[in-house]
C-alpha cells in the first residue's frame, strides 16, 4: 500500500497525495466546505497538476462505492464539522475579495447568508468575536458558523461572486 502524503492547506482544507504502483501521482483536496477535487499530476513534473476534477457529493459517494470504500469515514467527518445543522468552516479572504481592506460589517454576511464570522485568523494571531468595524485584510481566514448552504453562499460573497 502506498504512503499517503497529507498536507494541511490553511484556510482551504487538506490535500492527500500518493503515487500509484504504476508511478502516477494523484491526489484529492478535501475542502473545509465539504467540496472535493481530484488532482491528476503531470508525469514529467510531479509537482505540476495536469488536471483538476471537481467532484460533487454524489460523485464522491459513487467513486467511493466503485472503489469499495466505506461511508463511515465520510459520516465521521460530517459529524465532526456539523452540530444539529450547523457547520464550522474556514474561509480565506483573498486579495481579489471585494472586502479585503473593508470592515466586517461591510460584508453584511449574516443578513445575506445567515452565516456568522466567529473569529478572524491573521498570521499567527486569532481575533475572536470580531466587531462589525473590524478591518479585513487579504490573507485573513474567517472562521464561520452556519448551515452548509449558507457557508457556500458566504464563500461566494467573500470571493465577490
Amino acid at each position: 500500500m502506498p504512503d499517503v502524503e497529507e498536507t494541511v492547506l490553511p484556510g482551504v482544507g487538506v490535500r492527500y497525495d500518493f503515487v500509484t504502483e504504476g508511478g502516477k501521482r494523484i491526489g484529492v483536496i478535501s475542502h473545509f466546505s465539504g467540496r472535493r477535487q481530484l488532482l491528476l499530476y503531470d508525469q514529467e513534473d510531479p509537482d505540476a497538476c495536469r488536471e483538476t476534477v471537481d467532484l460533487q457529493p454524489d460523485d464522491v459517494r459513487t467513486f467511493a462505492d466503485v472503489l469499495g470504500a466505506s461511508h463511515v469515514t465520510e459520516h465521521l467527518a460530517t459529524v465532526q464539522q456539523s452540530i444539529k445543522g450547523l457547520t464550522i468552516d474556514w474561509l480565506a479572504i483573498e486579495e481579489v475579495s471585494p472586502f479585503a481592506g473593508r470592515t466586517l460589517g461591510d460584508t453584511e454576511l449574516r443578513s445575506r447568508t445567515g452565516v456568522s464570522i466567529v473569529a478572524i485568523m491573521r498570521d499567527n494571531e486569532t481575533f475572536p468575536s470580531p466587531a462589525p468595524d473590524f478591518a479585513l485584510a487579504a490573507g485573513d481566514t474567517a472562521v464561520v458558523v452556519g448551515t452548509p448552504e449558507g457557508i457556500r453562499d458566504a464563500s461566494a460573497v467573500l470571493r465577490g461572486g
